[in-house]
């Protein structure tokens, strides 16, 4: 509980020492009233003040200028009426209260796993000057610096190890709190904490570019996203809100004319009460509160499972998800390539790997780097030279002098080569020397062992389709396809071509249904900005993932896409709940209040009392473990 909730807390109790005191003590007139009011101002001055700030603005209508108009009217009320009795007035402001903390409360405990995520922010980075560590703030550490990183800090800025290897615990980005282990030449995250071994790394970006700052961009403006629902509620209060002091003020003033008009007496107390009662009844604080909080619950608790939702509106579209789309290579398979033939060589197979690992050699893709491990010699670049890489076929290069190109059967039909069609299942390499064709090498990749185990998991929570999209030959597609349980795919695609193939599920399906994307976010930018959703695989480090997508999933476990969807669901079922039972309340004691059936006591549960049980259950959207 923070110093603000503190003090909250010791002006509730003793206001409320003091109600109950005064219940006892036999003090009457002037005395009993300042006594009352004082107990009065210290639980309610705040909301007075802030009613009267909203007046002097211009924003009358909101939940302190009911809560003002309803127990200064109750006091003075019982001032005409002589009575003594302010007990109600007191009771409705300090039930107000109670429910505010309690919200602040519960608001503090789903902004708690967001901020464990904040924890993950780097105070220092250690820089070698001299032999001694020096320590600096990341923001002033350079691209291609080298840092030391020891036993139990956090990693500041993305980098490669260049000496050293450790155990680090990367729980705050992923979720899971089984250590990774990290040796010489692997790359590495900021916001890793470095268990065991000192590291020395070469940093791959600055701090403003690294992980950490693009999570902590993310996360701090996720709740600036606002969802259809929450629009709603602001909308519906705008309106609602005098809507209701209307008709309060109706119920105040039109029953006494009429009875005076009828010739009977106006009872003006027992309207006014009833009007006074009607005001507290209606405040639209178990909505205004609850809906935001659950929206905001559910995406303080997806990120502790390692799974980043830009915002509420992300939250509320991943829950209206039927169909779901993948790329294969590293969102379904390891993409993690290892040759495992060559086939109809016209030279030394040795001779082809070593012609296709040059002419791969200035390639990032998965691909390129099984050709250059298998080729298992250090690259030597002087041998290449006039490198085309042909988007979505291949790289033509020349080699020692030799023109080589290498692909798939597309590259080779535009060159004028007939390719010879290979049986095996696999990503075909087709190579050519000086135009002539070669032989062909065979590159498989590796299913994930979560990934059938996902797909199982999509279609037992209600989504309709699972489609893959890849630029792989139909054979290998076909066999993924069907080992996973997939119910389409579509082979030999180019990056275009999987936006243009969504576009066409997008126009069949209707837009009732929502598609969802899954990519691992670096080729697959602009599939998932155009998917309803766009989810980002293993995205860790990668720029274009958190950039594109709607929702990160930061480790490569498919079976999170499940969980992120199912927390959604529950996200929304929430929000539902507590949109139905707050206005069913407030309808049926609004009609009572009108009716003189309810009294303040009873105004007072359908205000605090229905908005306690609905923070109550929007914080239900925390618990994440089971989902």
């Amino acid at each position: 509980m923070n110093r603000k909730q503190k003090l909250m807390l010791i002006r509730i109790v003793l206001s409320m020492l003091m109600t109950v005191a005064l219940s006892f003590i036999p003090v009457s007139g002037i005395p009993r009233f300042a006594l009352y009011m004082a107990a009065y101002l210290i639980v309610g001055y705040d909301i007075l003040l802030k009613a009267a700030r909203g007046i002097i603005n211009g924003q009358v209508f909101d939940e302190c200028f009911l809560m003002a108009i309803a127990t200064v009217g109750a006091i003075a009320l019982a001032i005409y009426e002589n009575s003594g009795d302010y007990t109600e007035a007191v009771a409705v402001m300090l039930f107000y209260q109670v429910g505010e903390l309690f919200q602040s409360y519960a608001v503090g405990r789903s902004r708690k796993n967001i901020t464990e995520l904040m924890d993950i922010r780097p105070d220092y980075a250690n820089i070698e000057k001299d032999g001694k560590l020096e320590r600096v703030d990341p923001e002033d550490v350079e691209r291609g610096s080298v840092i030391i990183v020891q036993p139990g800090e956090k990693v500041p800025i993305d980098g490669v190890v260049i000496e050293g290897s450790s155990s680090l615990n990367t729980s705050a980005l992923t979720g899971e709190s089984l250590p990774r282990d990290i040796h010489e030449g692997d790359g590495i995250i900021s916001g890793s904490i470095n268990l065991t071994g000192v590291l020395k790394i070469r940093t791959e970006k600055e701090f403003g570019e690294s992980t950490v700052s693009k999570i902590l961009d993310l996360v701090e403006n996720a709740s600036s996203r606002k969802s259809r629902s929450e629009d709603f509620i602001s909308k519906f209060a705008r309106v609602y809100t005098p809507a209701v002091c209307l008709s309060a003020l109706a119920l105040a003033i039109l029953p006494p004319l009429f009875l005076i008009l009828a010739g009977n007496q106006p009872m003006w107390e027992s309207w006014t009460y009833r009007a006074l009662t009607f005001l507290v009844i209606s405040c639209p604080c178990a909505l205004v509160i609850s809906i935001p909080l659950s929206f905001f619950a559910g995406i303080g608790g997806a990120s502790n499972a390692g799974i980043l939702i830009k915002g509420s509106n992300y939250l509320e579209t991943l829950s209206k998800t039927k169909i779901v789309v993948f790329d294969k290579t590293g969102t379904l398979t390891e993409g993690v390539f290892e040759v495992n033939g060559i086939h109809h060589g016209t030279i030394d197979d040795e001779k082809i790997i070593e012609y296709a690992a040059l002419a791969e050699s200035a390639s990032s893709h998965p691909i390129s780097k099984s050709l250059q491990k298998a080729y298992g010699m250090e690259i030597d670049r002087s041998r290449v030279s006039d490198i085309e890489e042909i988007s979505g076929n291949g790289i033509k290069a020349v080699v020692d002098g030799h023109d080589i190109a290498c692909g798939n059967d597309k590259l080779m039909h535009s060159l004028g080569i007939d390719p010879i069609m290979c049986h095996s299942t696999g990503t075909i390499i087709h190579v050519a020397i000086d135009g002539r064709y070669s032989g062909h090498i065979v590159i498989s990749d590796v299913i994930k062992k979560q990934s059938k185990a996902a797909i199982t998991a999509l279609k037992d929570i209600g989504i309709r389709k699972t489609v893959m999209l890849t630029g792989d030959g139909q054979k290998a597609a076909e066999s993924v396809a069907s080992e996973l349980g997939i119910d389409e795919e579509y082979s030999n695609l180019l990056p275009a071509d999987k936006v243009g193939k969504v576009e066409e599920l997008l126009q069949s399906e209707g837009r009732k249904e929502k598609l969802a994307f899954v990519g691992d976010g670096i080729n697959d930018a602009p599939v998932l900005g155009r998917a309803d959703i766009g989810i980002a695989m293993g995205a860790m480090g990668s720029d274009a993932a958190i950039e594109a997508a709607d929702v990160v999933l930061m480790d490569d476990d498919p079976m999170k896409i499940a969980k992120a969807i199912r927390i959604s669901q529950k996200c929304l079922r929430i929000v539902y709940e507590n949109i139905v039972f707050a206005l069913g309340i407030k309808l049926i004691c609004l009609v009572l209040g009108a009716m003189g059936i309810a009294n303040m006591w009873l105004a007072i549960f359908a205000d605090v009392g229905v908005m306690v049980i609905a923070v109550l259950n929007a914080i239900r959207a925390l618990n994440t473990k089971r989902l």
